[in-house]
């Protein structure tokens, strides 16, 4: 091996194994980070040029104000990407893990995901962690953490309410929802929940003190608000809270939060808006009197949380899929400023702009691995993640990057948000409120759309797989018919009909097996849940990443190199594929 050989072995090991991440380094590998793996994912088939898979249209769809990502839909038909992107830098797809895997026994990882990383003896460890904080998490060495510290308990109430060890509310609340389409089931690699928490005004009656049922009514109006529509809801007497909720010229009883939206007025006097058509209860309702915080639709008000826990998969007892204790990550995002309807759409026009003047611009956002990074709209993102001895540490400047394109011009995002527009509603279990540990997805109907088709059963229909990479052989063996894809008279009748119009829902039953589907239909965890042997796999080819601490170089978790994904793009090549509509 000569010298220069020997330099970059040296350079890589050294890169992928075997020592921690120094947080305080900006320099990037990757600064494109914020477009995702599956971005550069194989659309047309190597072997039928007529067989198309579109997972795009889960992420990149026709956007709905005040998302003013505007054409986003156009990237379902090309590898729109900055020059710097055409490699793909996701190597970590391409390596086998085989050898790696097949080290790690089942009971091994079993223990391993079993160890709780986030708390111990009753304490956040990572509340402790910062609050003496190591001097190499000290991004800007000013002695302190200047971001969030975890101070959620995830010890919920019966309304999904966590709670801290002397019974007070942390204000974080839990919630159930359709999980986002493919990466996000567990069959893919993960477990995880989500969980909301306004600020506090929204917690409390008029006179500033806690009170569960104004916080309980105000996160409703924010979801009626987010999802633009009325919801119904439990019993509330309007006179208590003097907000008219069910927008019927009275104060009495409600049944419903209608959503009802006329623009406010500006007083010119008071430099205040005024008359809004809806208002939040309680001291928050009084706070948009002064302005303070603001309403609109579709837009969470100012200082809104996420918290997203991101674990590894558990085998209960009875040896099914549940959450597991391990974080392999903890995910926040925080609404720090307020944009208007009239600056996020300048923000939209300005991304059409810059990425036509200056094609191969890459994306830049501001902030720290304290702070999190500003997503341009008014969020910032920030997250912690398993260093080599499985404990959390804080994201590197490139880790929180990867976060971002997520997290900003997205046509499926509602205010930078993807989960809360997809929580259940009144009529299914606690009405939507509760934490994935209480009840897992057994029994949930797949989310019925407007054209009468399954949200689940559609995304199998158009990626022709369970996701994105086509690399999940189980889901395919469940719901695919054996040999299929030889089936070209079906394939080209489906294809030109999927040409005269876009809009026909194909049932498909050559190609996906109907009884598979009707059990989708009622119960969408024969689709979400893998199978423990699976399970266990996934587990064990994510833990070879975090051996590595090589995440800059990919998270997704498989064992055999993934072949459906390309190793470089072209400038203007496209997908082949046609447009799936909202």
């Amino acid at each position: 091996m000569n010298y220069k050989a020997t330099l970059i072995f040296i350079f890589t090991c050294t890169a992928l194994f075997g020592h921690e991440v120094d947080l305080k380094n900006t320099k990037l590998y990757n600064p494109t980070a914020y477009i995702t793996s599956q971005c550069y994912t194989k659309t047309e088939d190597e072997n039928n040029k007529n067989i198309l898979h579109n997972p795009c249209f889960s992420c990149h769809i026709q956007n709905t104000p005040p998302n003013y990502t505007l054409y986003d839909d156009d990237m379902q038909l090309a590898y729109d990407f900055p020059s710097p992107a055409f490699k793909n830098p996701w190597t970590n797809l391409f390596l086998d893990r085989t050898k790696q895997v097949s080290s790690i026994s089942d009971a091994k990882i079993l223990s391993y995901v079993r160890q709780n990383n986030y708390m111990k003896d009753g304490d956040i460890i990572l509340q402790k962690k910062l609050n003496n904080l190591p001097k190499e998490w000290d991004f800007n060495n000013n002695g302190r953490w200047d971001g969030y510290v975890p101070d959620c308990y995830f010890h919920f109430d019966e309304e999904g309410f966590d709670k801290k060890p002397d019974g007070s509310y942390t204000g974080w609340r839990a919630f159930a929802y359709y999980p986002f389409l493919g990466t996000f089931w567990p069959t893919n690699g993960s477990t995880d929940d989500v969980l909301i928490r306004l600020a506090k005004p929204f917690q409390q009656d008029e006179n500033g003190k806690f009170d569960k049922e104004v916080y309980k009514i105000n996160l409703l109006i924010v979801e009626s608000l987010i999802k633009q529509k009325t919801l119904k809801t439990s019993a509330i007497d309007e006179r208590k809270y003097g907000v008219d909720l069910n927008q019927n010229g009275k104060l009495d009883v409600a049944n419903e939060i209608v959503f009802h939206w006329e623009v406010p007025t500006y007083n010119t006097d008071t430099l205040k808006l005024e008359n809004f058509s809806m208002s939040y209860v309680g001291k928050a309702k009084e706070l948009l009197k002064t302005n303070e915080y603001l309403i609109a639709p579709g837009l969470y008000p100012l200082h809104t949380e996420f918290l997203h826990s991101v674990r590894y998969i558990n085998l209960d007892t009875n040896n099914n899929i549940a959450l597991a204790p391990r974080m392999k990550e903890l995910r926040y995002g925080k609404k720090e400023f307020w944009y208007t309807y009239f600056q996020l759409s300048n923000a939209g026009m300005e991304e059409i702009k810059e990425k036509a003047e200056s094609p191969d611009n890459v994306d830049k956002y501001i902030g720290d691995i304290e702070r999190g990074l500003n997503n341009k709209l008014g969020w910032y993102y920030q997250g912690f993640i398993e260093d080599k001895q499985g404990e959390l540490r804080p994201q590197s400047f490139e880790e929180t990057l990867f976060c971002m394109g997520c997290h900003s011009n997205l046509g499926a995002l509602a205010d930078s948000t993807f989960v809360f527009p997809r929580k259940f509603e009144k009529g299914t279990h606690k009405d939507g409120w509760y934490h994935w540990s209480e009840k897992g997805f057994e029994n949930i109907a797949d989310l019925l759309l407007p054209n009468g088709e399954g949200e689940y059963e559609r995304y199998l229909k158009n990626n022709n797989a369970g996701d994105e990479f086509r690399d999940n052989e189980e889901v395919m063996e469940k719901f695919f018919v054996k040999g299929w894809e030889e089936d070209e008279e079906n394939i080209q009748k489906d294809l030109l009909a999927k040409l005269e119009n876009p809009d026909v829902v194909l049932k498909q039953h050559w190609k996906l097996k109907s009884d598979a589907l009707q059990k989708l239909k009622n119960d969408i965890s024969y689709l979400l849940l893998p199978s423990p042997k699976r399970a266990l796999n996934l587990n064990k080819a994510y833990k070879v990443i975090v051996d590595e601490q090589s995440y800059i170089y990919g998270r997704d978790a498989h064992i055999k190199p993934v072949q459906n994904v390309h190793k470089s793009v072209y400038d203007g090549q496209m997908t082949q594929l046609e447009k799936i509509p909202k």
